[in-house]
Order: C-alpha cells, then sequence, then structure tokens
C-alpha cells in the first residue's frame, strides 16, 4: 500500500498491490484512487494491518497503471525496496 499528498492538489492518493508470487510474475495493482477513495483505501489497509509506505515519487509512476495492471519490469527495483519494507514490518510483527 502506498500513500502520498499530492501537494499542489492538496489531495491524496493511494494504491494497493498484490503479489502472489505463486500465481504471478509481478505486482498487480488491485485498488487506487485520489481524494475520498485514497482515505478508504487506507482506511481499510489499517483496518486490515497492511503495512502502508509513503512514497511520492513511486506512486505518482504507479498511479498512471490501471486496475489489475501486473507492475511493468522498469519498476522491478522500486517494487523490490516495497516488498522489503512488508517482509522487515511483518517480520518485527511476528506475521
Amino acid at each position: 500500500m502506498y500513500k502520498c499528498k499530492d501537494l499542489k492538489k492538496r489531495r491524496q492518493l493511494a494504491l494497493a498491490l498484490r503479489f502472489d508470487e505463486e500465481r504471478e510474475k509481478a505486482p498487480r495493482v488491485i485498488a487506487k484512487g485520489k481524494g475520498s477513495i485514497a482515505k478508504k483505501i487506507i482506511e481499510i489497509a489499517k483496518e486490515q494491518n497492511i503495512p502502508i509506505r509513503e512514497d511520492p515519487d513511486l506512486i505518482e509512476t504507479l498511479s498512471k497503471l490501471d486496475l489489475g495492471d501486473l507492475i511493468p519490469a522498469k519498476l522491478y527495483p522500486a517494487v523490490a525496496e516495497l516488498l522489503a519494507f512488508i517482509y522487515r514490518v511483518n517480520g518485527s510483527t511476528g506475521k
């Protein structure tokens, strides 16, 4: 899950990824939105104890993808950093 504040528009952006390494070769965009939709995505993530990371540059790039899209190979390094963050958070919480 990513979120950031678009300072120019003063609207939040949020995007959620799913990665099922047994079935897919890359993470997939499963939710995205801005404003009230972004707030709802973030609220659901918090309720489900899904790690949230802020990265304005990456969300700006990822937000150009459509729902259901796999992350393109050129973004693998940036998304790998996200996955490492999630693994660290999950490891520290015992998940």
